[in-house]
């Protein structure tokens, strides 16, 4: 499987269970760049890639569509408006707030897990192909300092750009992973070369 053609498959898998989520929750706006999750995990979410963090992004979406301000702390701390919306959409919640991150350890409830079952299952099998094409060859791919220096990937991010103006934030050593495709034009998001960085 090839490592170019994976990251608009699986934004293509985002985006339908983005679309099963809508179908639940109308008010959601739509997934402007399913790319840009790719590859990222977030310690504000706890957690990973996956149908779980998607529905945890929805909740954000709304909050947005309502106007409604859903997190403090640079967007680390999920507070109680978080919550109220996020139990909406069934996801269920430990019973006290996480010190630095609130409630954004959240939970699929067992309704939900039945609701979005296929969704769920059919996004596994895609962070799996995914996961799978992109392992492939790792010797002769430069993954960035994260890789080299055990990180998980976390850091600070930086603007990558595509040829039609498109941005996304990414840390510098999930792009270097894989391409990050652009929904739009069907190009890859890099980041520009800034003049003079190299010296100092």
């Amino acid at each position: 499987m090839s490592t170019t053609q994976t990251p608009p498959v699986l934004a293509a898998e985002l985006a339908q269970a983005w679309a099963d989520i809508q179908r639940y929750h109308p008010e959601l706006p739509d997934l402007a760049a399913p790319e840009s999750l790719i590859g990222e995990s977030s310690s504000a979410c706890g957690h990973e890639l996956s149908f779980e963090r998607l529905l945890h992004e929805a909740v954000h979406g709304i909050a947005a569509a309502r106007g409604i301000r859903d997190t403090s702390r640079a967007g680390r701390y999920h507070n109680r408006r978080f919550l109220a919306i996020a139990e909406e959409m069934g996801l269920d919640h430990p019973e006290e707030p996480h010190p630095s991150s609130g409630f954004s350890l959240v939970t699929l409830t067992p309704e939900a897990k039945r609701r979005y079952r296929p969704t769920s299952e059919r996004l596994q099998r895609a962070l799996k192909a995914h996961s799978a094409a992109t392992a492939d060859d790792t010797s002769r791919s430069f993954r960035g300092p994260a890789a080299r220096h055990g990180s998980s990937g976390g850091g600070v991010r930086v603007k990558a750009v595509c040829d039609c103006g498109r941005n996304v934030r990414v840390v510098p050593s999930v792009l270097a992973q894989a391409p990050i495709v652009c929904g739009g034009c069907g190009k890859p998001f890099r980041i520009p070369e800034v003049v003079g960085a190299a010296a100092g």
